[in-house]
Order: structure tokens, then C-alpha cells, then sequence
């Protein structure tokens, strides 16, 4: 997870768009296209790098927010297992549920980024159960 952004304004870094792609459950891009991985084989994930390299400065902008928004997220749900070990002490109670409500939030997150951007969420983000695909 990087979280810090350095790049010229109306632009995204590459550390932005490995954080796009993998927030979005899209699979690292690599060092080029090469190969039957590349995103060239998958419609999709070719719409996520055109966006990516075409966002208006506005988009660009909602986009960071949604980095940062998401950075924050991800860096939560490590440190609720803090509280793992403890169901309850003096009068607080803790949510045993904390790690999946943390969890939910986040890939919510991850939903609307990719919802904002107009690409399917890739396949490390699908819900569990039968996917089809026509």
C-alpha cells in the first residue's frame, strides 16, 4: 500500500495505478504487456488502463479521494486483530464481528471505485458463488 502521491497535476503516478488496479482486484500489470496475461486479453482490464491514462484532471481528482479513503480502510482492518484476543474487559464489550464489518467497508470502497471508474470489479474482489459470464 503506498498512500503517498507525488505526480504532476491532471496525471497519476504509478504507485496510484497499482493502487487502482489492486484495489479494483485487477491482477499487477508487470513490467509491460507481454505474454497471455496481458491485460490486452481481457476487455475489462483494458478499459481500467485506458481510463487510467485518460482521466479528465476532475476525475483524477474524485480518484485521489478515493485512494486516500481506501489507503485509510486498508490500514484499519490489520490493526483491529489487536482486540482478538480480548471478547470483553471491565464494561467494554468488543464486536467480534470488527474484522468482517472492517473487511465490508472496505471492498464497499473498493466496489464504488470501480463503479466511478465503469469497469466490472476484477476477479480478486468477485463474491463468492457462480459467476456467468455471457
Amino acid at each position: 500500500m503506498s498512500g503517498v502521491y507525488d505526480s504532476a497535476p491532471g496525471t497519476l503516478t504509478e504507485a496510484q495505478k497499482v493502487d487502482i488496479r489492486r484495489f479494483c482486484g485487477y491482477p499487477a500489470y508487470g513490467a509491460g504487456a507481454a505474454g497471455f496475461q496481458s491485460w490486452r486479453f481481457f476487455q475489462a482490464y483494458g478499459t481500467l488502463e485506458y481510463r487510467m491514462n485518460n482521466f479528465a484532471p476532475a476525475e483524477i481528482a474524485v480518484v485521489v479521494n478515493y485512494l486516500n479513503t481506501l489507503n485509510a480502510l486498508e490500514a484499519a482492518v490489520p490493526l483491529a486483530s489487536a482486540n482478538l484476543d480480548t471478547e470483553a474487559a471491565a464494561s467494554w464489550q468488543h464486536n467480534q464481528r470488527e474484522v468482517h464489518d472492517r473487511d465490508a467497508l472496505f471492498d464497499g470502497w473498493r466496489r464504488r471505485l470501480c463503479g466511478f471508474i465503469g469497469i466490472p470489479p476484477g476477479g480478486a474482489l468477485e463474491s463468492s458463488g457462480i459467476t456467468l459470464i455471457v
